[in-house]
């Protein structure tokens, strides 16, 4: 599977292929058709409260990607279907973080990647 993580802010590519953003919010000051996205993954996107106890805190991440994979676990069929696109063709995760290590984006990328880890490992 190819799948490419890039920041909302950063031009759109050819190479992308698919580009699905994985924010709950719209990245500010980005205009819809400067994004050229194929599809908003709302609802894969950390819940409100997960993303406020974060803070984009790297000092927080691993408990972050503890809670949000407890998240996705609800959110199966969505990630089947990214699951899919992704063994199509490039699927490229669009995210607006500033911290391209310590995001959503990443630990989605591994969750597809590897599937989701049994509950309590």
């Amino acid at each position: 599977m190819d799948i490419r993580l890039k920041r909302a802010y950063e031009p759109p590519a050819a190479s992308d292929g698919r580009r699905v953003l994985v924010d709950r919010v719209w990245p500010r000051g980005l205009a819809r058709e400067a994004a050229r996205l194929d599809d908003w993954a709302r609802d894969l996107a950390p819940s409100a409260g997960l993303r406020r106890w974060f803070g984009h805190d790297p000092d927080r991440f691993a408990g972050f990607r503890e809670r949000y994979v407890e998240e996705l676990r609800a959110c199966r069929s969505q990630l089947a279907d990214l699951r899919r696109t992704a063994r199509r063709g490039t699927l490229t995760l669009v995210y607006s973080a500033r911290d391209a290590d310590h995001n959503q984006a990443v630990v989605l990328a591994e969750v597809l990647r590897r599937g989701l880890p049994r509950a309590g490992a």
